[in-house]
């Protein structure tokens, strides 16, 4: 090969980012590939439009035809988000013979398996390191360094905006409203941030890596999402006070067959070690039961920790082409997808309550878990200065979520019961 031709699909932040260590790394690219790597053609919304990078405006085009059709292109890197156009528009390239690799993790956990079925009828590569953990090699870890391995289990803090969020809220005391606006203003958060905090990102990072990570066609809609906009500062001092630090955990696990894929706010042990990765870093616990437990960390997002992770997969993509082994990238699911029921699913479960402070409130409240056979670990009972409630604060040893969700409803039914506050699950040292 003479050189590698790459159509970019956007150029915003991550697409400026892609320009900048292609061109910037061009002596290590050759030494992994032999061969120059140009970006050939960009698709841009104005092409007048002022940049950080300096671009040659004669390769930017608004036409996306340009970049698909274009016969010299080999590589087709999407950037540009976004799931319907965006779908249409990989699969005409894929049918055309381009390779693909995307950041886009939206699209991949809804018509990933369709894509990437469609890229091994027409000998394709498609990569998409970039759309889980920005800069962590979480993906080709799963897919290759862990290859030999069985994956039980996988959690993890997988948004840097709920994050940055939740360590604020927790080191500085500051209300929910006021650090969301922070993450706003510094450029963590989106105007619109309900894909970040209540958990819907995260859920489609969580969907990929459980599709990978079990070799099962795991769906976003098998992913049980619930988000952080409700915390409260309460939440927050009293699980510090029992010992624990609150992140927005991503699990996948695997029994029998059978698996459970879900985002939460969750309680963490404060010397687990996902209870100190802060701020807008992001880390991935997985356990094997070959390696045991191992953990990635790194950022999360930015410019150029997520286009390291698309060139490296550009890098692997031209290593192919070279080898002539491309459109083997995708392996069919091993196993038939079953997912738990709530019914085989045990946490430890927080939960706070306001009580009217009266004798006997709280052997009514005991009575509803002694049904169930479920038991305390911790308790806190305070009284509140208004009302003439009590607070009673709960961390109970593992129970079932049906059981648990069978408990909250009684509770919601009791007299003595003024408000069930909040519940979040809590975790152990360990992942097992």
């Amino acid at each position: 090969m003479n050189a590698i031709h790459v159509g970019l699909l956007g150029l915003g932040t991550v697409g400026s980012g892609v320009v900048q260590i292609i061109e910037n790394h061009q002596d290590k690219l050759m030494h992994q590939v032999g061969c120059p790597v140009k970006v050939k053609k960009i698709l841009v919304k104005n092409t007048e439009k002022a940049r950080p990078i300096e671009i040659d405006k004669n390769i930017l085009t608004t036409d996306v035809f340009d970049v698909i059709h274009d016969p010299e292109i080999d590589v087709i890197i999407e950037v540009m988000g976004g799931i319907e156009e965006t779908k249409t528009h990989l699969l005409e390239a894929l049918k055309a013979g381009k390779h693909v690799v995307t950041a886009n993790k939206d699209l991949m956990a809804i018509y990933g398996t369709e894509l990437l079925s469609v890229a091994t009828e027409n000998g394709c590569d498609l990569f998409y390191e970039a759309s889980v953990a920005g800069g962590i090699p979480i993906i080709r870890s799963l897919v290759d360094g862990l290859a030999s391995d069985r994956i039980t289990k996988m959690m993890g803090i997988v948004n840097g905006t709920t994050n940055f969020i939740l360590t604020k809220m927790s080191k500085f005391s500051s209300p929910y409203d006021a650090v969301l606006k922070e993450a706003q203003d510094l450029g963590y958060a989106e105007s619109d941030p309900t894909a970040d905090v209540e958990g819907l990102d995260a859920a489609r990072k969580m969907a990929i890596l459980a599709r990978l990570g079990f070799s099962m066609n795991v769906d976003l809609e098998d992913v049980r999402v619930k988000g952080i906009s409700s915390v409260t500062d309460d939440d927050i001092n009293y699980s510090k006070r029992l010992g624990y630090t609150m992140k927005l955990i991503g699990i996948a696990q695997e029994e029998d067959g059978k698996v459970e894929v879900s985002v939460e706010p969750m309680l963490l042990p404060e010397n687990h070690p996902l209870a100190s990765v802060n701020d807008e870093f992001n880390a991935v616990y997985v356990y094997g039961d070959a390696v045991g437990e191992t953990m990635f960390y790194g950022p999360g997002a930015g410019s150029l920790p997520t286009a390291t992770s698309i060139v490296s997969d550009l890098v692997a993509v031209m290593k192919n082409m070279r080898l002539n082994v491309t459109g083997q990238s995708a392996l069919a699911p091993q196993y038939e997808k079953q997912i738990k029921s709530l019914e085989n699913i045990y946490a430890q479960q927080f939960l706070r309550i306001h009580v009217k402070d009266e004798v006997g409130a709280f052997s009514n409240i005991t009575s509803l878990f002694t049904e169930k056979g479920v038991s305390f670990e911790k308790i806190l009972q305070l009284p509140l200065k208004k009302e003439n409630l009590a607070e009673i604060v709960i961390v109970t040893h593992k129970a079932s979520q049906h059981d648990f969700e069978e408990i909250l409803q009684k509770l919601n039914d009791l007299e003595v019961v003024h408000q069930v506050k909040s519940t979040y699950r809590v975790e152990g040292n360990g992942l097992v």
